[in-house]
């Protein structure tokens, strides 16, 4: 049972980055699937969340209209489009099921 994040890097203000989470070892479409993330020196921060089917889609006032989150039950896969980037968007990017992390991914905003 595990979550795997891939997508991460350096990307200038401005830019764009694409996040996935593939998951494994459990029924992914059973679950509500969410991205978090942890800025150097500061708390796990929610930053999207998806249902179990994604009709129902819950975005941090901090990303509304410059991060989407989708999913694809039939690749067990979770994404989070994240556009305009800024630099306090710089964080480690997680992916999470209840009771269940990856392993996260850089993301480093810089100018």
């Amino acid at each position: 049972v595990q979550l795997v994040e891939s997508g991460g890097g350096l990307v200038q203000p401005g830019g764009s980055l694409r996040l996935s989470c593939a998951a494994s070892g459990f029924t992914f479409s059973a679950y509500a699937m969410s991205w978090y993330r942890q800025a150097p020196g500061k708390g796990r921060e929610l930053v999207a969340t998806i249902s179990r089917l994604g009709g129902s889609i819950n975005y941090a006032d901090s990303v509304k209209g410059r991060f989407t989150i989708s999913r694809d039950n039939a690749k067990n896969t979770v994404y989070l489009q994240m556009n305009s980037l800024k630099p306090e968007d710089t964080a480690v990017y997680y992916c999470n099921r209840r009771l269940l992390w990856g392993q996260g991914t850089q993301v480093t905003v810089f100018s």
